[in-house]
């Protein structure tokens, strides 16, 4: 059996045993139990100059292979949101390119997709309210036109802009009014962007669950579902406990998903006090974990929620590593993970952005992938991780 070298942040190395790469099965067919999306990254050009400030320079093969491979597992694509470096190194004209290749490569895989839909293509910081709803308007309008399905992203903007949680209702009001079909609402809470912090016209986040309520309630034939990613489970139950009929809460927390996702059919999962229910998924941890979900998931269709979380549950602490503080960073473990699992030639990023976490923690890592069955190819992990570390000055 061959032994992972491990790097702790004292500098001391030791070696665990590789596991064997896990038996999981792809689907014969749609996944039934839960509709989820694996918010995918970016893999950027080697030879491309994708330091920080500069456009990015997307490696098209590599980025649209991965989204592939995601619908080979029978999850959907979420695509041109923050795991795709949305406002951390991926620009305005590269956003709608993504968008426009996603949709096309769901189109010819028979996959669903929903993308990113914001105010960041604005060149000023600091804009009206109506220049926020004419921003969003403008990419809402493109979106539906690669007929992808839009997520109406948490905007700066409109952070910066309103000032009481009226001026949230009129933005999304005259949003949602023109939108052609359902969207999916996106509340992203500041552990992922510290610019959005007092997001519907509060900080205290029952006070602005209710105003995020106000405004489903009032649309609910033009919303498909909401995407939470407050990293609070009991946050997420209490909107998810009020939605209208017909609208899903697509749950962002990957730190408690296991539980949130497989609700009372999975009854050794952890729950939150008080859960009735189960939420659908829009996950970034699903882009560095899609064979895990998609198996986990075809247990539950299976009606098995013990097996469920035997498959899931080891993998939420390796999600809550790539998710650790400063969370904003996690993209740096999906894009390493995507690395070793053989889906991009080199551990870049655009923005270089694959500098923005130390080597003890991509060691911790490898250690958790190795040990829940996220590591696809183990011995090509083994020998990219122990190749990175020699080159950074480490025996491996």
């Amino acid at each position: 059996m061959s032994a992972l070298t491990l790097l702790g942040g004292d500098g001391a190395t030791r070696a665990v045993d590789l596991a064997d790469a896990p038996s999981f099965a792809r689907p014969s067919g749609p996944l039934r139990s839960r509709v989820a999306y694996a918010a995918a990254h970016v893999v950027p050009l080697a030879h491309g100059d994708n330091t920080p400030g500069r456009p990015a320079e997307i490696d098209w093969d590599a980025t649209l292979a991965f989204r592939r491979h995601v619908y080979s597992w029978g999850l959907g694509v979420a695509d041109a949101m923050d795991t795709a470096q949305r406002n951390m190194g991926l620009d305005a004209a590269a956003t709608r390119e993504l968008i426009a290749r996603s949709a096309q490569v769901a189109r010819e895989e028979g996959g669903s997709v929903v993308v990113g839909v914001n105010t960041d293509h604005l060149e000023s910081e600091h804009v009206s309210l109506d220049e926020v709803v004419a921003a969003y308007r403008e990419q809402l309008r493109f979106t539906e036109e690669q007929g992808a399905g839009p997520v109406l992203m948490a905007s700066r903007h409109l952070a910066r802009a309103a000032e009481t949680a009226d001026d949230y209702r009129r933005v999304y009001r005259a949003v949602l009014g023109d939108a052609g079909g359902p969207v999916v609402l996106h509340w992203l809470g500041t552990a992922f962007d510290p610019a959005l912090e007092g997001y519907f016209g509060s900080t205290q986040w029952r006070e602005a669950a209710l105003v995020l309520l106000e405004i489903i309630g009032e649309h609910a034939d033009r919303i498909a579902g909401v995407k939470m990613s407050l990293l609070d489970a009991d946050a997420e139950v209490f909107v998810r406990e009020r939605l209208p009929a017909g609208v899903r809460m697509f749950t962002g927390d990957d730190f408690n998903y296991v539980g949130l996702i497989g609700g009372s059919e999975a009854p050794d999962a952890p729950q939150p006090a008080s859960a009735g229910g189960h939420s659908d998924a829009l996950l970034g941890a699903f882009a560095a974990l899609a064979p895990s979900a998609s198996a986990a998931i075809q247990a539950l269709d299976d009606g098995d929620g013990a097996e469920y979380t035997r498959i899931l549950l080891p993998t939420e602490e390796l999600s809550r590593q790539i998710f650790a503080a400063p969370t904003f960073y996690y993209k740096t473990g999906v894009a390493f993970l995507a690395w070793l699992n053989g889906h991009q030639r080199g551990f870049q990023m655009v923005g270089g952005l694959h500098s923005a976490r130390s080597l003890p923690h991509l060691s911790r890592i490898v250690e958790l992938a190795n040990g829940s069955g996220a590591l696809e190819r183990p011995e090509l992990a083994l020998e990219r991780w122990h190749a990175l570390l020699r080159v950074s000055g480490v025996d491996a």
